[in-house]
């Protein structure tokens, strides 16, 4: 299982992982502690589903919601500094975006999904276009997230 292999990964940098989710809801963190042991090597969560609390818990700034929207790249990496700066962590993870099936718009239609990664030298968001309906897109972002974060946990 690959949730298995990068707990694998962050133990042997000695890492812990937190996360910082908008429209899955925690489904990441789910998929983490599902894992017997992941307590070695997963943090914490945040479910920061309004921007209220994206602001509150991850320290994002009201100007950047304003200027940007919650499903932005600057959001994205706003919340994984954010998590990594309320947590004991050294990778994080973090998204935003629009899981439908309403709330698009041309400029950011459903399906629209910003991953933000956080790693001790390296910080970057990613911008995704899934299909489908709401858990399939949520599905996609869970499992791009826990795919993306394996493959750079090799260092």
């Amino acid at each position: 299982m690959k949730t298995t292999k990068l707990g694998e990964a962050l133990l042997k940098n000695n890492y812990y992982l937190v996360t910082a989710e908008s429209c899955t809801g925690g489904w990441i963190a789910e998929a983490v502690t599902a894992i017997a042991g992941s307590s070695a090597w997963f943090e914490r969560g945040f479910v920061t589903y309004s921007n209220a609390s994206k602001q509150e818990l991850l320290n994002v700034k009201a100007e950047t919601l304003m200027k940007y929207g919650a499903v932005s790249e600057e959001i994205a990496l706003e919340m994984v500094i954010g998590a990594l700066n309320n947590s004991h962590a050294q990778v994080g993870v973090a998204v935003t975006g629009i899981a439908g099936p309403t709330g698009g718009s041309p400029d950011k239609p459903v399906g629209t999904v910003y991953i933000a990664y956080a790693f001790p030298k390296q910080v970057f968001a990613k911008r995704y276009y899934f299909q489908g309906n709401r858990t399939e897109i949520r599905e996609q972002t869970v499992k791009s997230a826990l795919e993306t974060l394996l493959d750079l946990t090799g260092f």
